[in-house]
C-alpha cells in the first residue's frame, strides 16, 4: 500500500454494503466520503452507519467516545468533484452494468490519480465493468466482500484483462491494512471462490432433500454440528491432507456419481419461487418464518463474526 500513511476513500453509494464500508474505513481513521445522490438516502445511510456502530457498542467493542472520533472521518457529498482525490474508490451501487458504467464515466471526469477503482459487484465480471472505462480501465479490479463487509473479514479480489501490473496487490495491501482477510484470484470465474464453494454445498443439500434422505432441518443440523465447526479452524485443504489424501482418493471414486450434478436452478428452488414462497422477506421459503424469534435469529447470524472486530480505532 504506497499510500498507507494517510489514505483516503470515496464510496459510491448509500445502500447496506456502503454504509459498512464506511464503519470499516472511518473505524480505522481513514478519510471516507460517501456520495449521496439525495438527502433522503444520505440521512438512510447514516442511519445504517450509526445503527452498525451502535451494535458494536451492544458488544463492547466501541464506546461512545470512539463513535465520536470515527464519525468524524466521515463525509457525504452530492457531488463527483468531492471525489477527486481519493486514493481508493469503492463503487458499491446497483448490480446493473449500464448503472456502474455511467458512474465510471462521471468518475473519470474528475479523478485525479486513484490507485484503483474497486466495485464491490457480486455478480458481474472485472472484464464487463473495465468496458465502462477509458481513462482508468488499468485501475479497475473487483473487491467482493461478504454483508456486512464490516464484520465479514474476507474479500475476493478479481483482476480484468486490462488491470495493470500491481493494482489488485494495491489495493489488497490497504484491505488488508483494514484487517480483512484478502485473496487476489488467479483468473476471474463466475462465483468468484465462496460463492462456488457455498453454492455447490446448497446443490448437495437441496438434492438430499429432493432425494428423500433427510429434510431441510435434518440437513441444517448435519452440516452445524458435524463438519461447519471445523472449518472455522482450518481450511479445506488443510483438513483433506490431516484425514488423508489415500481415504479421499477412495471416498470421492465411490461418492461423487450419487452427488448431484445440477446446471440450473433445481425443482424444489423453482417451486418455491412460483409460488412466491421467497423466504425470510415474504414468511415462508424452505421454512415458516411466522414464529420464529427473528431478533434471535439475526444475532446468531453475527455471532460467528464479532470476534474479528479487533481494530486500532483512531484516537483523535
Amino acid at each position: 500500500m504506497s499510500k498507507q500513511d494517510k489514505p483516503s476513500v470515496a464510496v459510491i453509494g448509500t445502500g447496506m454494503i456502503a454504509s459498512s464500508l464506511a464503519v470499516l474505513f472511518t473505524g480505522h481513521g481513514v478519510e471516507t466520503t460517501l456520495f449521496a445522490r439525495s438527502e433522503r438516502s444520505e440521512k438512510r445511510c447514516r442511519k445504517q452507519y450509526d445503527d452498525f456502530f451502535e451494535a458494536l457498542k451492544e458488544h463492547d467493542l466501541v464506546d461512545d467516545a470512539q463513535i465520536g472520533i470515527c464519525g468524524k472521518y466521515l463525509h457525504f457529498t452530492d457531488a463527483y468533484q468531492d471525489l477527486a482525490a481519493a486514493d481508493y474508490v469503492f463503487e458499491s451501487a446497483k448490480e446493473d452494468l449500464a448503472v456502474k458504467h455511467a458512474i465510471y464515466g462521471e468518475l473519470e471526469k474528475v479523478l485525479e490519480n486513484p490507485e484503483a477503482l474497486i466495485s464491490t459487484t457480486s455478480a458481474l465480471s472485472a472484464d464487463d465493468l473495465a468496458e465502462g472505462l477509458a481513462k482508468y480501465a488499468d485501475r479497475l479490479i473487483v473487491a467482493h466482500p461478504f454483508f456486512p463487509p464490516h464484520l465479514v473479514p474476507f474479500v475476493e479480489v478479481v483482476r480484468s484483462a486490462k488491470t495493470a501490473a500491481g493494482v489488485a496487490e494495491e489495493a489488497a495491501g490497504f484491505l488488508e491494512a483494514m484487517d480483512r482477510q484478502v485473496v487476489i484470484l488467479k483468473k476471474s470465474a463466475p462465483g468468484f471462490v465462496a460463492n462456488r464453494l457455498q453454492h455447490a454445498l446448497f446443490r448437495e443439500a437441496i438434492n438430499i432433500v429432493e432425494q428423500g434422505i433427510a429434510d431441510p432441518r435434518d440437513v441444517d443440523k448435519a452440516a452445524m454440528y458435524s463438519f461447519m465447526p471445523r472449518y472455522t479452524s482450518i481450511g479445506l485443504f488443510e483438513h483433506f491432507d490431516n484425514s488423508g489424501v489415500d481415504l479421499n482418493y477412495n471416498i470421492e471414486n465411490y461418492l461423487f456419481k450419487d452427488l448431484s450434478a445440477a446446471d440450473a436452478a433445481p425443482q424444489m428452488v423453482c417451486d418455491l419461487v412460483e409460488k412466491g414462497d421467497l423466504g425470510v422477506k415474504t414468511g415462508k421459503g424452505v421454512y415458516d418464518w411466522s414464529e420464529v424469534d427473528m431478533d434471535d435469529f439475526q444475532a446468531r447470524i453475527g455471532a460467528p463474526y464479532w470476534k474479528y472486530v479487533d481494530w486500532k480505532m483512531p484516537k483523535e
